[in-house]
């Protein structure tokens, strides 16, 4: 499981600054995976009668959780022509996936082996309150931009090249996460032009890097640790996930995301 920031119990905001979110509900692709019940595909009925129009997505969180999912899957499907649309799993607690047993504390990932997102809502609330992430839906978004990220990067046969190459600085691991963050925010570039979002402002935008900050590899050794470990870095450093995110979101486009050549 490739999740973020990987192993660690972390969570995230509110709804925050405005951000109105229109055409919400999926055709299939979302399941409230409960403690791993449930089919995934399926809209939940309360989710498929509430969750509607913009005004919905500025009052619950869960609308606008869909709203971020149909945007970011819109976009690839654009960018990528074999992008593949992929189920997302909303549980509590603990879930069973392609690749194992799952709880709350692994936070949002992406599973390879039945190439499904998975999300716990309540990570969004942790980002903040234990993190230190300032929240707001561009944190929000920039989270499940990341897991789509990977998404893509399995289909493009990316998550191959890891192996074994697991932690370090400059592991192979380190290195498919901060392409994952170049690719959210090469999402964020086109969110308004998917159609979905009515616009972004420069405050979202340091929204979305202020979480990708807060999970930095060394700001959560520091915080949690005291101390900063580069050797067992997984994710990268606050520094280079924000990097990414801006390369990915000053070029909108995908090839500006190659984080497997040269310095990262």
């Amino acid at each position: 499981m490739s999740g973020l920031p990987g192993g660690l119990a972390v969570g995230g905001g509110g709804i925050g600054t405005l951000i109105v979110v229109i055409l919400l509900l999926l055709n299939g692709g979302v399941d409230m995976g409960g403690n791993g019940s449930g089919a995934a595909g399926d809209i939940p009925s309360d989710l498929a009668a509430n969750c509607r129009t913009g005004a919905d997505a500025n009052q619950r969180e869960d609308c606008q959780v869909l709203g971020f999912i149909n945007s970011i899957q819109s976009y690839w499907e654009q960018a990528m022509p074999s992008y593949e649309k992929t189920d997302t799993v909303f549980f509590t607690g603990q879930v069973q996936t392609g690749c194992g047993t799952a709880t709350s504390a692994v936070g949002p990932f992406y599973c390879p082996a039945d190439k499904l997102v998975y999300i716990d809502l309540g990570f969004f609330d942790e980002l903040r309150t234990r993190f230190g992430a300032s929240g707001g839906p561009l944190a929000q978004a920039y989270v499940l931009a990341h897991e789509y990220g990977h998404h893509v990067q399995d289909l493009q046969g990316i998550l191959d090249l890891i192996g074994g190459d697991r932690t370090g600085p400059d592991s192979a691991a380190v290195r498919s996460e901060l392409q994952a963050d170049c690719y959210a925010g090469t999402w964020a570039n086109h969110a308004v032009q998917s159609g979905f979002i009515v616009n972004l402002t420069d405050q979202d935008i340091a929204d979305a890097l202020d979480a990708a900050a807060a999970v930095g590899d060394d700001r959560i050794q520091e915080r949690f640790q005291g101390r900063v470990q580069p050797e067992s870095w997984t994710h990268g450093s606050s520094a280079q996930r924000m990097k990414w995110f801006q390369t990915g979101y000053r070029s909108g486009n995908p090839r500006s995301c190659d984080t497997f050549n040269g310095a990262i």
